[in-house]
C-alpha cells in the first residue's frame, strides 16, 4: 500500500535526501517556481539564519527507518540542540521575524512534525515537553481522527496547551500523480482543487482547533507555481519545502528550505546544526549524534591530533555476525582493508595515508551468518586537529 511516506521517499530518492518535486526534472513545472529568485524587500535583510527541522514519525520499539526515528536518537537530537545553546523558537516567532516585526538570535531552530502520527504524541511529545521546546505539527486534516497510528482531536488539543501550533498539510496529502492529474484537467479546475485542499484545509484547523493557521508544508515537497497565490489568497504566511538549507529573512516566504531528518541517516542533523562564519556570528560544528552504534575509537564527535590514528569497532555484542562479511569504508580511501579479530571480536584499521580533512567519517557493515543481507551500515565522525597535528607530527 502506497502512504504519504513511501511518496516522500520517492521523491527524495538519488537526489540530496531532501529535494523537492520542483527541483527534478519530473516536476510539474520545468523550472523553479519564479518566486526563489525574487528577494524580499518589505523587511529589512539581517544577518540571521535559522534552521528548520522536519520530522516524521518517531518510536521506542522499532527499528529505525527513511521516515522513522527511534525515540532514543530523538532525544540525543533535542539535548544536542541544548548542548549547542541553538535557540529553539516558535513559529510564531518565526513569522513574525520574516516579516520584520521581532528580532531574534541568530543559529535559531523551528521543529516542524508532517502528517499526524499518533507517535508524535506519545513519543516525540513528551521529549519536546521536557526540554521546553515549541513545535508546530502539519496535518492534513483527512487523517485526524483516523483510528490506528493517526493523531486524535484530544491529542492535538493537549499539545496546544504545551508549546504546539498547528500548520496545514493539505485536506488529503495528495501525492504528485494525482497534482500533475488534477492539473492536466485545465487552470479553472487546478485552480478549484488547489483551493480544496490548501485553502479548506487551512479553514477545516481553524475551526477544529481555535487557532491561526498560517503555515504550510508542500506534502512530498511537491510544488506548481499555480500553488503560490492560492497560498497567498488563503492567508499562508509561510510555506516550506523539503529543500535543506538555511533560512534568511530574504528568503522566500512561499518556498522555504527545511531539513528533512531521516531515522537512517544522522548527517542530515549535522549539516542542519552546522553553520558558516559570518561578518557578525563564528562558524559552529553540528552535532555528531551517536545512534544504533557499537564501541569505536575515536570516539564519535572526538577531536585527535593524529593523521595516522587506528580506527577500531566492538562487535562482540553483534550476534552472529560473518567475520567473511564485515565491511569498512572510509570517504577519500573508500573500502579499507580492515582486519577483524575472531577472539576479540575487534574490528581494526591503521589508517596508512595521512588524513586531510578536519573530520573523518567511517562506515561499518556487516552480514549476520543467518541472514544474505548487509545490515543497515553504522557510522560515525571523529574531528583531527590539523593545526596540532602538523606542529606535533614528523613528516613521513
Amino acid at each position: 500500500m502506497t502512504t504519504p511516506a513511501t511518496a516522500l521517499l520517492t521523491l527524495l530518492a538519488l537526489l540530496t535526501l531532501s529535494t523537492p518535486a520542483w527541483a527534478q526534472n519530473t516536476s510539474a513545472t520545468s523550472q523553479q517556481p519564479k518566486a526563489t529568485t525574487e528577494a524580499k524587500t518589505t523587511a529589512e535583510e539581517d544577518s540571521t539564519r535559522v534552521v528548520i527541522l522536519g520530522y516524521h514519525d518517531f518510536s521506542s520499539q522499532k527499528e529505525a527507518t527513511e521516515m522513522l526515528i527511534t525515540t532514543d536518537s530523538f532525544r540525543m537530537q533535542m539535548q544536542a540542540l541544548k548542548n549547542l545553546q541553538l535557540n529553539v523558537i516558535s513559529m510564531e516567532d518565526f513569522i513574525a521575524w520574516k516579516k520584520g516585526e521581532k528580532e531574534i538570535p541568530d543559529k535559531s531552530i523551528v521543529i516542524t512534525i508532517d502528517d499526524g502520527w499518533k507517535s508524535v504524541y506519545t513519543e516525540a511529545y513528551p521529549v519536546l515537553k521536557e526540554f521546553g521546546y515549541p513545535f508546530t505539527v502539519f496535518l492534513y486534516t483527512n487523517y485526524i481522527d483516523g483510528g490506528g497510528a493517526a493523531l486524535t482531536t484530544a491529542m492535538i488539543k493537549e499539545m496546544q496547551k504545551n508549546g504546539c501550533t498547528i500548520g496545514s498539510h493539505s485536506i488529503s496529502h495528495p501525492f504528485p500523480s494525482k497534482v500533475k492529474k488534477e492539473k492536466a484537467k485545465g487552470p479553472e479546475s487546478f485552480t478549484k482543487y488547489l483551493q480544496h485542499e490548501l485553502g479548506d484545509s487551512r479553514k477545516k484547523l481553524k475551526a477544529k482547533f481555535g487557532t491561526l493557521v498560517n503555515s504550510y508544508a508542500y506534502p512530498g515537497g511537491f510544488v506548481t507555481d499555480e500553488m503560490l497565490p492560492v497560498a497567498k489568497e488563503n492567508g499562508y504566511d509561510c510555506m516550506f519545502t523539503v529543500l535543506p538549507g538555511k533560512t534568511r529573512r530574504s528568503s522566500p516566504d512561499l518556498l522555504l528550505p527545511r531539513y528533512i531528518i531521516l531515522g537512517t541517516h544522522d548527517n542530515i542533523f549535522r549539516d542542519a546544526t552546522t553553520f558558516k562564519a559570518t561578518a557578525n556570528s563564528a562558524a559552529s560544528d553540528g552535532a555528531i549524534i551517536q545512534t544504533n552504534m557499537q564501541p569505536v575509537s575515536p570516539q564519535p564527535g572526538e577531536t585527535i591530533d593524529n593523521r595516522l590514528p587506528l580506527i577500531t569497532v566492538d562487535l562482540s555484542k553483534v550476534a552472529n555476525i560473518d567475520p567473511e562479511n564485515i565491511l569498512m569504508s572510509i570517504p577519500g580511501y573508500g573500502r579499507v582493508p580492515a582486519s577483524y579479530n575472531t577472539d576479540t571480536k575487534t574490528l581494526s584499521w591503521q589508517v596508512n595515508r595521512r588524513l586531510r580533512s578536519p573530520s573523518c567519517e567511517v562506515s561499518v557493515k556487516w552480514k549476520t551468518t543467518d541472514g544474505s543481507k548487509y545490515k543497515r551500515p553504522m557510522t560515525w565522525v571523529f574531528n583531527i586537529d590539523l593545526e596540532s597535528s602538523y606542529q606535533s607530527a614528523p613528516l613521513k
